[in-house]
């Protein structure tokens, strides 16, 4: 047997179950490492994209890499299963690509998906990526973390304040990202106007857990050919209206949601939760979306 193939899925496999992360010496301890050997372990494993390592407080994460392969093996999940029904409901009522995805580093990843029945729509896959810069649903968690450009260049894999461009109309620059980010925030949704593919727009909004974490966006993507602004303002009120049940289904409490006139607003605390989907801890101001539409019960 390989000894260090083996301590390296022992340990990867311990950090899995570890719902908010381990610092060097925890795994240590847990596994009977030398901290220098268990650093290695680590190191390798991030360097590989099975783990990750918090910029805040440099607790080690299993990364979404394991979500992935488990995609393609069974495609169950928790986050999945439970949000599964109101995406349909979401697809059913617009008629549109629904999907739901999770930030990982500078992409999403897709884990669940609706297609469009009409002749142009657009195209995504279960277990597929897209750079979070210029998708609908990263923008969406990236404007939830609200994480300044020092943090932003980090979760993007920048080295500067250039960011890497898809079609002409992705935004290329850090401080153009920052200022379509806090107009999503204002708003409660983000768009992506042909910036990911030619031809294609997309709305997102956030989920949120009973702690207040982003965990998930709910993305829709439509033709460029059925997105003018003033629609994208229409679908936009049943999307934010999904994601915000969605987030109650997740246990989000209703002192949470303020009603105020055409809007809720899903307030996050001013504690620093740790969220491990999305890689940071820190305070994160309130997203407004509009009033919600008749969608399903919790499920």
């Amino acid at each position: 047997m390989d000894t260090t193939l083996a301590k390296g899925l022992g340990v990867l496999d311990w950090l899995a179950r570890q719902a908010e992360g381990a610092r060097l010496g925890e795994v240590a301890q847990a596994l009977g490492l030398g901290r220098s050997n268990a650093h290695r372990t680590l190191q390798t494993l991030v360097q590989c994209g099975w783990a990750r390592q918090s910029l805040d407080d440099s607790r080690y994460f299993a990364s979404l890499k394991l979500f992935e392969l488990g995609g393609l093996v069974d495609g169950a999940v928790d986050l999945k299963d439970r949000l599964h029904p109101f995406l349909a409901a979401l697809a059913q009522a617009t008629g549109e690509t629904i999907h739901l995805a999770v930030l990982q580093g500078p992409d999403i990843v897709y884990l669940d998906k609706f297609d469009s029945p009409m002749p142009v729509a657009a195209y995504s896959r279960v277990g597929g990526r897209a750079p979070a810069h210029c998708a609908a649903s990263g923008k969406a968690l990236l404007a939830a973390l609200a994480l300044d450009d020092s943090a932003l260049r980090a979760q993007l894999g920048a080295s500067g304040d250039a960011l890497p461009a898809h079609t002409p109309h992705t935004l290329t620059t850090l401080q153009a990202l920052q200022a379509d980010l806090a107009a999503a925030r204002t708003r409660g949704w983000a768009s992506n106007a042909q910036e990911w593919r030619l031809g294609v727009c997309g709305l997102g909004a956030t989920v949120f857990n009973a702690r207040g974490e982003a965990v998930a966006a709910v993305g829709m993507s439509v033709p460029a050919i059925r997105c003018s602004p003033a629609q994208a303002a229409a679908l936009a009120q049943p999307l934010c209206a999904c994601a915000a049940q969605a987030s109650t289904s997740l246990g989000l409490p209703a002192s949470a949601c303020a009603d105020r006139p055409g809007s809720v607003a899903i307030a996050r605390p001013t504690a620093r939760p740790t969220n491990p989907q999305v890689g940071g801890t820190r305070p994160r101001p309130a997203i407004n979306c509009p009033s919600p539409v008749p969608l399903p019960s919790q499920p």
